[in-house]
């Protein structure tokens, strides 16, 4: 690995990490880069899930402050999400490829949708505050597998996902949603990293030299995520969200 291609690595994982903590999506960033250092497809692919997972955890502590008053909710919702996350991984290893890849680029946008249009949706479905509890917290749980499987199937965008789906159940303000969705990223990063390192082609080198970056970079996105009003919040995670299932949907037809 020459010394350009190592630049390139640090400088996508740094950017991913940011991208990661606001919204999600790092990894149309970091992926390409691996293929640029040469890496095949399916190499860069897995060597790119276990990269940009320790970034996911560094995004956690930046948004520790977000997290008080609901840690015991994370730590409900944890085990949900790493169930999801393996159920994601065996239909990656039982389904066609190609199949979902023309599916994800709609459930990212659709999932950018519900976000962009959380206030209309809500006066649809009910308040998060005026919903029965048993209602809530059987949503909450449904919504929380779905999108974990999501991760665990395609990581890009998982984010994105988890924002809109957890926004729309939970009567918090974003940055304490931002801050869950971080731990939820978490623990469907660290099912798909054992899952990858086991039977994967993990190039430890790119590893190495990107996961670093990554966490950097999670870590001063998640300070950033803080500062921004929840009205900046969201519009930028719906920018995020719509440029990557548009990049998304390019690839699945043209590509």
């Amino acid at each position: 690995m020459s010394l350009t291609d190592i630049t390139l690595l640090i400088v996508a994982g740094l950017a991913a990490g940011v991208v990661n903590a606001f919204a999600g999506g790092g990894s149309l960033l970091t992926f390409p880069a691996l293929i640029a250092t040469g890496l095949p497809p399916v190499s860069a692919n897995v060597t790119n899930s276990l990269s940009v997972t320790p970034g996911y955890w560094s995004s956690v502590y930046g948004s520790r402050a977000e997290l008080t008053g609901q840690r015991r909710r994370a730590l409900s919702l944890a085990p949900i999400g790493l169930v999801g996350g393996i159920a994601g991984c065996i239909l990656l290893l039982v389904t066609p490829a190609g199949v979902f890849e023309y599916i994800v680029p709609f459930l990212v946008l659709s999932a950018t949708a519900v976000l962009g249009f959380q206030t209309k949706l809500r006066d649809l479905v009910g308040h998060p505050a005026q919903l029965p509890r048993a209602r809530k917290n059987a949503t909450l749980v449904i919504l929380t597998f779905l999108g974990s499987a999501y991760g665990g199937y395609f990581g890009a965008a998982l984010g994105v996902v988890l924002v809109a789906v957890l926004a729309l159940v939970l009567d918090e303000t974003l940055q304490r949603v931002n801050a869950l969705k971080n731990v939820l990223s978490a623990v469907v990063g660290l099912v798909t990293v054992v899952v990858y390192a086991i039977f994967g082609p993990v190039s430890w080198l790119g590893v190495a030299v990107t996961a670093p970056a990554t966490v950097a970079g999670g870590y001063l996105g998640a300070r950033l995520a803080r500062r921004l009003s929840a009205n900046a919040l969201r519009w930028t995670i719906v920018i995020f969200g719509t440029v990557i299932g548009l990049v998304l949907l390019y690839r699945a037809i043209w590509a």
